[in-house]
């Protein structure tokens, strides 16, 4: 597991002080080293590691590039990175309304059962209210009992009456050359 990862150097001009010691902020450019240390920290937790193929250069033009594809906050426990969630827009059509998908959070397991990822998902909620967002979605390994509980105590009903679907590398190709 990811160790954790000082941070002074990644100050940023309006963080959002969730307690004392614990800081959550919107990532910039310089923290991409830090967003795929914790990418590659969940891939390792949840056995996915070989999937990972994100680099630095990719996540700066999709973060931050021209046509940016998420934001990403980062959680700091005096200096130290402790957690991330990186996020995006999605859209309701029954709603006519668009709302957040989580892609993702983690919090280092050294710094688990201290409030970081209630204090990410609180920040995330105010994030979407303060934005007119109608919900916030995020999908949960079946395998992952403490992370369904800690969804579960925070008032998230899961939708097991839908199943996700992907189509991706060679599939999505053929599919897209198709007459």
């Amino acid at each position: 597991m990811p160790t954790p990862f000082n941070a002074s150097a990644h100050a940023h001009d309006e963080p959002s002080t969730a307690s004392p010691e614990l800081v959550i902020r919107f990532a910039q450019p310089g923290d991409v080293p830090l967003i795929l240390h914790f990418i590659c920290g969940l891939a390792e937790y949840e056995n996915l590691s070989q999937y990972v193929v994100a680099t630095e250069e990719l996540l700066r033009d999709s973060l931050f590039g021209e046509r940016p594809g998420a934001e990403c906050l980062l959680a700091f426990e005096e200096d130290v990175a402790v957690g991330f969630a990186l996020f995006f827009p999605s859209f309701s059509t029954f709603r006519g309304r668009r709302g957040m998908y989580l892609e993702d959070l983690f919090v280092i397991p050294e710094a688990r059962g201290r409030g970081i990822g209630k204090a990410l998902f609180r920040h995330l909620a105010r994030i979407a209210v303060q934005r007119g967002d109608c919900r916030l979605d995020w999908a949960v390994l079946n395998w992952n009992k403490p992370a369904i509980g800690f969804y579960q105590r925070l008032g998230a009903v899961a939708l097991d009456e839908w199943t996700v679907n992907r189509l991706q590398g060679d599939a999505l190709e053929r599919l897209a050359r198709e007459d």
